[in-house]
């Protein structure tokens, strides 16, 4: 499965937010890299700049190549509604993202990783597919051989009470086991993307 595999850190700070979840190197250093990257003379962004900037921080947020986020952003063009904030609610509906909403896995990659190696089932099925998306009403597990697991077990024991910031999430605890309710509001959603920009640069 591809994805990105660079210097985290150093992506982070490039797009101005810790994207892939909370980074001491991030903490240390909020500026871009780069020997320029410290001066308080900056080079004033262009449109295309700013919304190619958010396009590429919901890509390295969700961790989404480029294709697939194309796809979805044309499926979300084709509903009705307001397209980026569909965008948006598809990106939190993948398989891989729930699952790290859940609490169930700390980040978003390790949660893909939980997916791919058949640790978690939908609807009572175990399926491999980190970007598989979900419709509201589905059931995400973890497998009944995999609850077992430290990992797992140490992430789900530290949730303490986590998931209800998540209104369009439930979690059973004893059952090892959540629901996707609806798709989230826009305002529900707490990652910092400004989708109209994304919405304007595929537009042109």
């Amino acid at each position: 499965m591809a994805r990105y595999t660079g210097p985290r850190a150093k992506k982070a700070r490039s797009l101005g937010e810790p994207i892939f979840g909370p980074s001491k190197a991030f903490e240390k250093k909020k500026y871009p890299p780069g020997q320029h990257g410290n001066t308080k003379r900056r080079k004033q962004n262009s449109d295309y700049a700013l919304q190619l900037k958010e396009k590429q921080k919901a890509k390295y947020t969700y961790g989404v190549l480029e294709r697939q986020f194309r796809n979805l952003f044309e499926s979300a063009a084709r509903k009705s509604g307001v397209t980026g904030e569909i965008l948006l609610q598809y990106l939190e509906a993948r398989l891989d993202n729930t699952v790290y909403r859940l609490g169930i896995a700390p980040t978003r990659r390790a949660a893909r990783q939980l997916v791919s190696h058949r640790h978690i089932t939908l609807n009572g099925v175990v399926t491999n597919v980190p970007s598989c998306q979900l419709r509201p009403g589905d059931v995400i597990a973890v497998k009944g051989k995999s609850q077992v697991l430290d990992t797992v077990k140490d992430n789900v024991a530290n949730l303490k009470g986590e998931v209800r910031k998540y209104g369009w999430l439930e979690w059973n605890s004893d059952k090892m086991q959540g629901k996707f309710m609806e798709f989230p509001e826009r305002e529900a959603i707490p990652e910092k993307i400004n989708e109209q920009l994304i919405v304007e640069l595929y537009s042109k």
